[in-house]
């Protein structure tokens, strides 16, 4: 068997390049990350290579699946709850920052899951009764330049986003939230273990070791349309004790003790 890559971090006018190539080689299967563009880039080069899939947002409002039970066409795999877990990013950052009133979220607006995000935190950020302030970025300047607005806003604590540029541009994302001074969550565990202060979000291991699943048994001879689109059950709360001591931040007990894991 031959396994071949294709990557193209934050280089999204690219997918549909790679996934053609994919099929002119008419490779077995196609598995695909980064979310709904690479998605709708494979499905959008073929309807008969099976295509196995970590999809960020609602695959049958996007039209990748009849639905999730039975995909029903060539596409199928796990969706995660981009929109959903918002909200409790922002209680977890008002546990850890019971005094911010003013929150920014970072998101970034070429994601097609963008106006859900912005629409839940909102309705989070209400009902906390809390002012948020949204910052666009998707490009490495703009994350800057919305950071440079930080002070301006008077913003007491972050939320970035999901989104798997962010998600690339860690080391920057840490440097930026440690020179500015501000608490931030964030969906990835690697930004978390990269410096980042707290991370909540689901398990990248489970959701790839399904993903792996799902192309086994596709090779087996599994029809891709009758494996159900499966939605993650396992989440991690990752705690920086070495971030939070820089930015003098006292992390309250009950988050420790939530936390899956705390780095010290």
């Amino acid at each position: 068997m031959r396994i071949e890559f294709r990557w193209a971090e934050g280089q999204y006018d690219r997918l549909p390049e790679l996934a053609a190539d994919l099929v002119r080689r008419k490779v077995d299967v196609i598995a695909t990350s980064g979310g709904d563009r690479s998605a709708v880039a494979a499905k959008s080069e073929t309807q008969t290579i099976p295509i196995v899939s970590v999809i960020g947002g609602d695959p049958v409002a996007d039209g990748l699946v009849t639905n999730l039970a039975r995909p029903g066409g060539n596409l199928t795999g796990v969706s995660f709850l981009t929109t959903e877990l918002m909200p409790k990013r922002l209680d977890l950052l008002a546990e850890l920052v019971p005094g911010a009133t003013q929150v920014a979220l970072v998101v970034n607006p070429n994601n097609p899951q963008s106006d859900g995000v912005r629409k839940s935190m909102l309705d989070a950020a209400r009902l906390k009764g809390v002012q948020l302030h949204i910052l666009e970025a998707s490009r490495e300047s703009e994350i800057d330049s919305a950071f440079d607005a930080l002070a301006r806003l008077h913003i007491g604590a972050l939320v970035v986003a999901a989104d798997p540029f962010y998600n690339s541009r860690a080391h920057q994302l840490v440097e930026l939230t440690s020179r500015h001074a501000v608490p931030a969550i964030y969906e990835s565990r690697g930004i978390a273990a990269a410096g980042g202060l707290i991370s909540y979000g689901t398990s990248l291991t489970g959701v790839y070791r399904q993903v792996g699943a799902y192309v086994g048994k596709i090779l087996s001879g599994e029809k891709v349309a009758d494996l159900p689109v499966l939605q993650p059950t396992k989440f991690e709360l990752v705690v920086n004790l070495k971030t939070a001591k820089v930015l003098d931040v006292a992390v309250p007990a009950s988050l420790l003790v939530a936390a899956d894991e705390v780095i010290e």
